[in-house]
């Protein structure tokens, strides 16, 4: 179960970090070739979110790895859940139904990443 958590955070703190790290860090004129969403909610939500799933990915490595408060992987883990939740809402109420095949994995992933961290609960 350690080395399948390793695996699926390894995986989601790559994505989470990148991705993050663009919306944290470019133009919103950068951002909107990738991003059709992105005129739709205000630059600053984008930073938060940016934000938030930076802070995830780290979550989901740096505790466990350093065994200081390993429990916070799973709040780390569930954030990110909720993150996906949001983008799956925020693409079916625009209707980008060719959209949401990232979030789904992206949720899917997740959510096998805060079962896995019950292992430090």
């Amino acid at each position: 179960m350690t080395v399948a958590y390793w695996i699926v955070a390894a995986v989601l703190a790559v994505f989470y970090l990148y991705a993050g790290g663009i919306k944290v860090a470019r133009s919103a004129d950068r951002l909107r070739p990738m991003m059709g969403w992105i005129d739709a909610v205000p630059l600053g939500f984008v930073r938060l979110i940016g934000v938030l799933e930076v802070l995830g990915a780290i979550g989901l490595i740096l505790p466990p790895l350093t065994g200081i408060a390993a429990v916070l992987a799973l709040a780390a883990a569930a954030g990110l859940v909720l993150i996906q939740v949001g983008g799956l809402a925020l693409h079916l109420s625009r209707g980008e139904l060719d959209a949401i095949g990232l979030n789904v994995l992206l949720l899917a992933l997740a959510g096998v990443a805060t079962w896995l961290a019950t292992i430090w609960w």
